[in-house]
């Protein structure tokens, strides 16, 4: 099969080749982080994404009718600082400031991931966590808090290591100075003793564009830039899996399936043979596959290498039926042989709250039950787990998954209508 052309863009915009002939360092091509957009629904977390980047994530036709997030959003955007304005007036996502004119000096490329804040897609937003590095809280401040998913998707980012985080108080607009200032302290006690205890909480109106010159202060300041090690093996989360040929392509011309996600460690180049792990069912057994990587695409330009850092597009050589529907979100890619076992049972040391969180009635979390059904999140992969036995965490997977020892599960049970999260574990060996 021939090289897939999606994302593929043969032009740079004015921004990327701006400052090079200044001297000034260079827009990069791939962005270096990851950082999440969560909290409870309609919240503003899509309109914040689209303020900072210029991109409304919602896309998918369901998405536009119900007006909610239902996937994981991606946007990219670059950060500036403007030599000539004081902060934090000088911060902004344009090589020209929008308040004196003068050039920008660039700071960094960011990818958001806008996850969705209903409380029926709480599986969706622990796939995304799981390819942050920091993550924005949006609380409108227009509502009390904690609502629901706001506290469950803290401690998401809790259980999963998230702990550079910024808090964006929105929809200041919609209430008077002195609702927002009850508000703000309604978010410090909400905070108190979590892991965001210490984090900036920043006012702003994201529907106008106000105060979103703080907001990236603040995140520049609070959420760096991870350090990477790309001498290690690769190993790459696939959040998303594509299709993307169009009804009624002629043989010749399909294009191989197309997976996107974030590397943890390690890098991939144009040529590397790759490893996808549990991989596909066949006769009831999951097994892995392997293709070339034929395009490498980051922040929508083709490149030849990806490294850790920011959202990237692999495009194989593997039938598009097996990619597409997001069919192999979960998985793992890596060289082959390289990848940590395929588990289609667990050995967990288990956390349980003590009551469920955001809930208005006061729910005691009880023990686990054998038998009983966990939804459990791993990487980006989203299994039922059934426990086989209660006081040692174990329990067998309908969903095999790849998972190195020591990585952290988020555990979910069935409560009511939906999935609510109940504690976390540590696969044991």
């Amino acid at each position: 099969m021939s090289s897939p052309k999606t994302f593929q863009s043969s032009n740079f915009r004015k921004e990327d080749l701006s400052g090079l002939e200044s001297g000034r360092k260079p827009p990069s091509k791939q962005s270096e982080i990851n950082i999440g957009l969560v909290g409870h629904v309609d919240h503003g977390k899509t309109t914040l994404t689209s303020s900072l980047s210029g991109v409304w994530t919602d896309r998918h036709s369901e998405e536009i009718k119900r007006g909610i997030s239902i996937r994981l959003g991606y946007a990219d955007c670059s950060f500036y600082k403007c030599p000539k304005c004081d902060e934090p007036s000088c911060y902004c996502t344009s090589d020209i400031c929008p308040k004196c004119g003068s050039k920008t000096e660039f700071l960094r490329k960011v990818s958001f991931v806008d996850a969705p804040g209903h409380e029926t897609l709480m599986a969706v937003m622990l796939s995304g966590a799981a390819i942050m590095d920091g993550a924005v809280l949006v609380i409108a401040a227009n509502e009390p808090c904690p609502q629901p998913q706001t506290a469950e998707h803290l401690m998401a980012l809790e259980i999963l290591g998230i702990k550079n985080i910024v808090i964006a108080q929105n929809k200041v607009d919609l209430i008077s100075k002195e609702d927002a200032i009850k508000n703000y302290h309604e978010i410090k006690e909400f905070i108190k003793g979590t892991i965001a205890e210490n984090s900036l909480i920043i006012p702003i109106a994201a529907h106008y564009n106000a105060n979103i010159d703080v907001l990236i202060q603040a995140i520049e300041k609070s959420i760096p830039t991870p350090k990477r090690d790309i001498t290690k093996d690769p190993i790459m989360y696939v959040a998303r899996s594509f299709d993307i040929n169009k009804p009624g392509t002629k043989i010749d011309d399909i294009e191989g399936g197309v997976v996107g996600g974030s590397l943890i460690r390690g890098k991939f180049k144009l040529g590397d043979m790759v490893e996808f792990r549990p991989g596909v069912k066949k006769k009831k057994v999951y097994n892995p596959i392997r293709s070339k990587i034929v395009s490498l695409n980051a922040s929508g330009v083709s490149v030849d290498e990806v490294h850790p850092g920011g959202l990237v597009a692999l495009g194989t050589e593997l039938d598009p039926n097996l990619t597409k529907s997001d069919n192999l979100s979960g998985n793992v890619v890596g060289y082959p042989g390289k990848l940590p076992e395929v588990r289609d049972k667990l050995r967990l040391k288990i956390k349980l709250f003590k009551k469920l969180l955001g809930s208005k009635e006061d729910v005691t979390i009880k023990p686990l039950k054998r038998s009983e059904p966990l939804m459990l999140s791993i990487g980006s992969a989203i299994t039922v787990g059934i426990v086989t036995n209660p006081k040692k965490g174990e329990m067998t997977l309908k969903l095999p998954v790849c998972a190195e020892e020591g990585s952290n599960v988020a555990i979910s049970r069935r409560i009511g209508a939906r999935w609510r999260l109940i504690g976390y574990g540590v696969i044991k060996g």
